[in-house]
């Protein structure tokens, strides 16, 4: 007998021995087991594909209302820089309505200072020339109106 029928015999003797002994139910089993822990793997990886989902859309809905809430406190930022912006521009224009006014009353009051100083020193000027004029006419004429007054008061006087 040939090598190969004996391997054949042997080959058949060795699948009997494994039936025999239930291999192929345990492999079968085995096979079961790992086919129900693929298909648990599968579930559980579809589950967390839907939670992954439900997040995703989640946070696109948080970032959609934080892209508006950001527009809205930019909005915001920007009505209250216009305000405050405004606000400067009228106190700058108080402060400087303010110190103009000041400055024409400082300016008014020198000039009234100055007229004041004119009249006194145009008074003092005029007495001047006047008592001048007079010493000179009294110095020329004096004699004669002495005179003249002395009579008068004398016929006044009658």
């Amino acid at each position: 007998m040939d090598n190969s029928f004996w391997a054949a015999v042997g080959l058949v003797l060795f699948l009997g021995l494994m039936v025999y002994f239930g291999v192929p139910r345990v492999i079968g089993k085995m096979l079961d087991k790992r086919i129900q822990q693929i298909a648990d793997e599968l579930e559980a990886a579809q589950k967390l594909r839907e939670e992954a989902a439900a997040l995703l859309v989640e946070y696109e809905q948080k970032r959609i209302a934080a892209e508006g809430e950001a527009e809205e406190i930019i909005a915001a930022a920007k009505q209250e820089a216009e305000r405050l912006t405004a606000d400067a521009q009228t106190a700058l224009s108080e402060m400087v309505t303010r110190r103009t006014k000041a400055v024409e009353d400082k300016i008014a009051q020198a000039e009234a200072q100055a007229v004041a100083e004119v009249r006194a020193r145009s008074a003092d000027v005029a007495i001047e020339a006047a008592r001048a004029v007079l010493t000179d006419e009294m110095n020329r004429k004096g004699a004669q109106v002495v005179d003249k007054a002395i009579a008068d008061v004398g016929s006044r006087l009658n």
